[in-house]
């Protein structure tokens, strides 16, 4: 009788740490997939230093490239991602039209988008804007940005002709004259001002959102460790960064095929001393977020205020930022 006591507790404890294994194993995926982008440095850095496959070395890490929010986000509800780099407009956009998405990290503060027109362009203000053409990414920050400036001087969408290009397509509609402006967005719209001479028309650094990550709800519920893993990469590019300004300027410039000068202009209006949400970016984002409502991007009776605090979850990079 002891024996077979003996024997059923031994089977129970190799079951019981058998099935501890499993649920710690799962919490860190077999494989990880995130996204890089050129207006986002740092996933340029982690990328590029193996960051995530030094820390998680039994997980393959896969990596897609995104032109911008919309594609960013577009792969994160399609599973093609894990982790999507994206202006926090953009996600709470997003959240707020039913993806179950949140926001875990900062990545930056840039100054990555503004209105842009030609070197030899006649539009001289946001008024002269009425009745033109405006290339814009829909869902993505330079969209917002766009609907916001208008709001300035008293115009809306209906005001003007929003033509829905990605960024590098508006770009070149820009210089080939097909469109009047152009929503801009970094390196690309660096590269338009170094290499064509392109004119910024309208700058509001107040009208940028934060570069942030994300990740879906259900992924952040089931893979804490995972979650936790990426912020601490993405913390330690940013640090990085910091510390290697040039050095990082050569990277982009580098992943994007862009002069170096182009690179620097990126660089010089982007702000990496944000990394854990905090009531300041809620704050911001929810200034900025009037703007969802009042051009109908969102169904209607959504409270986008709530939105945006269901989006932001600052308890992974607490754990990690030191």
């Amino acid at each position: 009788m002891t024996s077979l006591f003996k024997s059923s507790k031994l089977i129970f404890s190799t079951l019981t740490f058998s099935l501890l294994s499993s649920s710690i194993f799962a919490a860190i995926p077999s494989t990880l997939k995130l996204d890089y982008a050129y207006y986002a440095p740092t996933s340029l850095v982690v990328k590029e230093q193996k960051l995530l496959e030094k820390a998680l070395p039994k997980t393959q890490i896969k990596w897609v490239f995104s032109q911008g929010s919309n594609r960013s986000l577009e792969y994160l509800n399609s599973g093609s991602v894990d982790f999507a780099s994206t202006a926090g407009l953009a996600a709470v956009l997003s959240r707020a039209n039913g993806s179950p998405i949140k926001t875990v990290y900062i990545q930056s503060q840039p100054e990555w988008t503004a209105l842009v027109v030609a070197i030899n362009s006649p539009i001289k203000s946001l008024k002269d804007l009425k009745g033109k053409k405006i290339a814009a990414t829909k869902g993505t920050d330079p969209f917002l940005f766009t609907l916001q400036s208008l709001e300035t001087v008293s115009l809306n969408k209906r005001d003007v002709q929003l033509v829905h290009l990605q960024h590098p397509d508006g770009k070149t509609a820009l210089e080939r004259g097909q469109v009047d402006a152009w929503a801009g967005l970094d390196p690309l719209m660096a590269s338009a001002q170094v290499q064509s001479g392109a004119r910024l028309l309208y700058r509001n650094v107040g009208f940028n959102s934060y570069s942030v990550l994300s990740t879906k709800q259900q992924f952040s519920q089931q893979s804490p460790e995972a979650v936790e893993a990426v912020i601490k990469a993405y913390e330690q590019a940013r640090q990085w960064a910091k510390a290697n300004p040039d050095k990082l300027a050569e990277l982009l410039a580098r992943e994007s095929k862009l002069p170096l000068a182009v690179a620097k202009l990126q660089l010089s209006r982007t702000n990496f001393d944000q990394n854990i949400p905090t009531a300041k970016h809620i704050a911001a984002l929810k200034k900025s977020g009037t703007i969802l409502t009042e051009e109908d991007l969102v169904r209607k009776g959504t409270n986008v205020n709530q939105v945006i605090d269901q989006l932001f979850d600052a308890r992974y990079a607490k754990k990690v930022v030191k």
